[in-house]
């Protein structure tokens, strides 16, 4: 046996030698590492190729030669970016063989315009000098065409970026042209799937557009059944994009505060507006890269807010000498701020840059809030008395939210208390193949109670519409019957105390019916989840089960049709089906068998995996988020008051 056993050692055991070291040249390491470079191959991933073109056009514009970028989706799949700045370089570099600036830009990572303290760039987005070169790497095709002094440039790389020649003269720039145009197609051995999301795309541009004062963007969308080319220019820059995510809100006030500062080789622009809800929304950027996960700026931004309000506070005897001072999260509810700088070399967590670590910045932040905030609250008495009213309300809010909260976690099951009693639990005591079905009414909650696999699936009622805790303080919330029967079914604590770990079911799935009146409930339960309970939403424990509209025998089979559409396409390919329809437009109203085959069968997916779309809903829907394409949130709620989509970004 010990010699059996020695033999076998010496087949198995693997050499490491010096000839087991591989080096990675040329564009070698982006294709076997894409995730490094771009975050995933997923959706994200993908559109990450268009952001990086984008953003060199953008970089373009921030150094004054650039006034208009083409986004272009093809019919084929590709995508077209041109500008109207100066265009690539296109004479040889020294030492790089005779290849063309050009080339070298997009052949070699870490070669680009943007370390030298040249002409160049003064400030741009890009930094490291891998960005086109590795949407060159990741396509399998890619054509670049450059207009500079009269002529036209092309240069055509397949294959994950391998030139087909060199840069060539192929005729005259068009009536004097600059610029670069990138036209590329993603590799499909690459990336789980090649198609753009139009949407996506389109809120890119218009936070772009937003981000830089007289900026021209036009997208154009040549794919069938495409939607209408859309342009985005605004005079304002950020104020507007104050304005337009406000727009589904009700604002406090009309005024946009805005404010600016210019410091050595930074500067800050700030925007930044109320309105009477409960949530902040601020959305920050260096050099037109949104930082999601903030960094200095926010910092010195938040920081320096707190000081004046409070110090205004207290001018105008609202705070008296023996109060305390107003948090930060009470003079931040209900505000929507932009905060965008730009600097030389900023300092990113990573290549996605989701973080800014210049410390500089958080000092010049800080002293143009502290004394242009000032003021503008001097100057605008009443909207400044409105501001700190509110934060008045939010600190007495969130003293009465404490003792509610500290009230919920005494009465909540992971403290002895019982479950629900309109709770159908299931038999199973783990979590990971538990559901938890969320319907409205009681006759649905008897049909779906017959339909479920007990061992697995809990059925929880739902009595209508509940809280829409966008418009509702969490004190408030936590005294909501219905909201009160869902955290405890759960199981897993509320906002910041929440722990999914503890979460008593890894599908919380929401089954309403299928006319306006359920979606309104669906909206306001995921509002409700996105809210309270956001690392549900982000983890894809929460789910939607679309139920049919209609039914319809085909011969002895029945056929379930989701809704009017999907009736309408019916009758298209079968003309001469004469069954009836039956409406089956309420969960009460099917029996469990109908429910079962269409509703509470695997086939279901999680709302971070699909894209539904628009559906009419009830005037009082809240707005979930509005804004532009955060990585953070990776998958997104935006709602307002006439439809709600699920937006996979």
């Amino acid at each position: 046996m010990a010699l059996k056993t020695e033999n076998a050692r010496n087949v198995a055991e693997p050499t490491y030698n010096a000839e087991d070291i591989t080096v990675l040249e040329g564009l070698d390491p982006v294709r076997k590492r894409p995730g490094m470079y771009i975050g995933s191959t997923g959706p994200s991933g993908l559109h990450h190729l268009v952001w990086e073109v984008v953003d060199n056009a953008v970089d373009e514009a921030m150094a004054g030669f650039c006034t208009q970028i083409d986004v272009t989706l093809l019919a084929d799949g590709g995508v077209r970016v041109a500008d109207d700045g100066r265009g690539i370089p296109t004479g040889p570099m020294k030492d790089q063989q005779g290849k063309s600036a050009a080339e070298v830009v997009l052949t070699v990572l870490h070669a680009g315009g943007k370390f030298g303290e040249g002409g160049g760039y003064k400030v741009s987005g890009g930094l490291h000098g891998v960005g086109v070169s590795v949407v060159n790497a990741l396509s399998k095709r890619l054509l670049l065409e450059i207009d500079s002094d009269g002529e036209h440039h092309e240069l055509e790389f397949l294959d994950g970026g391998k030139p087909t020649g060199k840069l060539e003269i192929t005729g005259r720039a068009p009536r004097g042209r600059t610029g670069t145009t990138v036209t590329f197609w993603p590799d499909p051995t690459i990336f789980e799937e090649v198609e753009f999301r139009a949407q996506t795309v389109i809120e890119r541009l218009q936070v772009m557009a937003f981000l830089n004062k007289g900026l021209e963007i036009r997208f154009v969308d040549e794919r069938p059944e495409a939607r209408p080319a859309q342009t985005f220019k605004y005079k304002d820059g950020i104020v507007d994009y104050v304005r337009h995510l406000n727009a589904s809100k009700e604002a406090l006030f009309r005024k946009v505060a805005s404010l600016e500062q210019q410091e050595e080789a930074m500067e800050v622009e700030i925007a930044l507006q109320w309105n009477t809800g409960f949530y902040e929304s601020i959305h920050s950027f260096a050099n037109g890269i949104s930082t999601i996960d903030g960094g200095m700026h926010e910092e010195g931004f938040k920081k320096s807010l707190t000081n004046v309000a409070n110090k205004y506070a207290r001018a105008r005897g609202a705070l008296k000498e023996k109060d305390d001072n107003l948090l930060g999260e009470d003079i931040r509810e209900g505000l929507t701020a932009i905060i965008s700088v730009r600097l030389q070399d900023p300092q990113f967590e990573g290549q996605t840059k989701a973080k800014l670590g210049n410390v500089p910045v958080r000092s010049l932040v800080e002293r143009a809030t502290n004394e242009k905030l000032a003021e503008w609250f001097e100057e605008n008495p009443r909207e400044g008395g409105q501001i700190i009213q509110k934060g008045l309300l939010a600190a007495r809010a969130r003293v009465a939210a404490r003792s509610a909260r500290d009230l919920t976690r005494r009465k909540s099951s992971l403290d002895g208390a019982g479950l629900p009693g309109k709770l159908v639990d299931c038999s199973s005591r783990d979590p990971r193949e538990s559901e938890l079905f969320i319907v409205e009414g009681n006759s649905a909650g008897g049909s779906a109670k017959d339909a479920r696999n007990p061992r697995t699936q809990a059925i929880l009622p739902i009595r209508g519409k509940i809280l829409n805790v966008e418009r509702a303080r969490i004190d408030k919330m936590l005294k909501n019957t219905e909201i009160q029967a869902l955290i405890a079914a759960i199981g897993a604590g509320l906002a910041e105390d929440f722990d999914v770990t503890k979460s008593r079911y890894h599908k919380i799935i929401i089954l309403a019916d299928a006319d306006v009146d359920g979606s309104h409930i669906r909206t306001l339960l995921l509002t409700f989840f996105f809210r309270q309970m956001k690392p549900l939403v982000e983890g894809g424990f929460v789910y939607v089960a679309q139920p049919p509209l209609y039914s319809t025998l085909v011969g002895k089979e029945k056929v379930y049709l989701k809704d009017d559409q999907a009736k309408a396409a019916f009758l298209v390919e079968n003309p001469n089906h004469k069954a009836d329809f039956q409406r089956l437009k309420g969960l009460g109203e099917m029996d469990f068998g109908e429910l079962r085959d269409t509703t509470m069968d695997p086939g279901r997916r999680s709302l971070l995996q699909v894209a539904v779309e628009q559906a009419a809903v009830a005037d009082e829907v809240c707005s979930v988020l509005m804004g532009e394409d955060v990585e953070l949130r990776r998958h997104f709620i935006q709602t307002n008051a006439k439809d709600v989509r699920f937006l996979d970004i």
